[in-house]
């Protein structure tokens, strides 16, 4: 359990953080915009709450829980000395049960005839900025990974859970039924 008895600390007022091992870096350093971007799609995923029924809240919780997961994974960079289990990391468990979430949400939609625009319901909307924000993230752990070693399956997940936010976002607007479809050359 962590335990602040102080919020400002003025470590970070010349630009520079810490990461998960001590490690000082700047704040602009991609693993940072990597972890920030995560910790930016968890505030979106807290909007989409206010909207959420009963039936999608505790999975939304459980959302946000794996995404304070996820940055402490992508915070700590992963060590030579690391031991299995030593840090919390994503784990394969993790992506199939979002996997297991996609498959059971998408047998309650109708196959989509067109790319939808995000758009619909309130709680639509805010998932569907839930998944363009991860989308980003997952982005930025691809950046990373190609300079720095990343969990694989911190990618992964990022991968699955804008997949999950998509059917979410669909099965906020009535299954589908109210998803509003994009019309190629309509504004024409």
């Amino acid at each position: 359990m962590v335990t602040l008895t102080r919020i400002y600390t003025r470590t970070g007022d010349k630009g520079k953080t810490s990461l998960g091992d001590g490690t000082r870096v700047g704040k602009h350093d991609l693993r940072v915009e990597a972890y920030g971007t995560v910790d930016e799609a968890n505030a979106v995923i807290g909007l989409a709450r206010l909207h959420a029924g009963a039936d999608m809240m505790g999975l939304l919780e459980l959302l946000q829980n794996d995404l304070f997961d996820l940055g402490a994974d992508l915070c700590t960079p992963a060590g030579a000395d690391e031991a299995a289990g030593s840090r919390l990391r994503i784990v394969q468990s993790q992506v199939d049960r979002l996997e297991a979430e996609i498959d059971a949400a998408n047998e309650k939609l109708a196959p989509l005839t067109s790319f939808i625009l995000p758009a619909g319901s309130a709680l639509a909307a805010h998932l569907h900025h839930a998944r363009t924000v991860v989308r980003r993230a997952e982005r930025l752990m691809v950046a990373l990974a190609e300079v720095e070693a990343v969990n694989p399956a911190a990618i992964i997940y990022a991968n699955r859970l804008s997949d999950l936010l998509f059917v979410l976002a669909r099965l906020a607007n009535g299954n589908g039924a109210a998803d509003v479809l994009w019309v190629p050359g309509g504004a024409r």
